[in-house]
Order: C-alpha cells, then structure tokens, then sequence
C-alpha cells in the first residue's frame, strides 16, 4: 500500500479525528479511504446517470414494465 501525507488546518484535524470516533474507525486513514472510496463512486453513479439520460428510451416504464423488472429481480437475487 502506497503512502500519502496531507495538512490539514487544525479545525479539520479536529473534525477527522471526531468521525474516526463517531463512525468506529480505526484510524484517520481509514476513515480518509472510505471517504475517497464513497466519492468514486458517487462519480461512477454520476456518469451511468448521465449516459443513461443520453441514451435513447427501449421501452415505455409502465405497470408491465415494473413488473417483469421484480420477477427477474427476484429470479436471480435467490429472493
């Protein structure tokens, strides 16, 4: 695993240091990483959002539609 240093104004040290407590982790870097790790994939999501307004419509989302959609979901989720 790589290493990386940050400064951090005390005000935000102080700020870090009460999530590690609030949220269980073990330290700052872990609560850095899931940090960093919930922004990717907030960008992720961002763009399949955004590909999938630009993209053109398959099918009408009706009744139907939902429908199928949760017998499928259900098929293969073992629900």
């Amino acid at each position: 695993m790589s290493t990386m240093n940050i400064s951090l104004p005390e005000a935000l040290k102080s700020f870090v240091d009460e999530q590690v407590t609030r949220r269980s982790h073990g330290s700052s870097s872990e609560y850095i990483r899931e940090l960093i790790r919930e922004d990717r994939d907030r960008q992720r999501l961002r763009l399949l959002l955004l590909d999938g307004a630009a993209s053109p419509a398959a099918a009408p989302a009706d009744t139907e539609y939902f429908i199928t959609l949760r017998d499928y979901v259900q098929k293969n989720s073992g629900a």
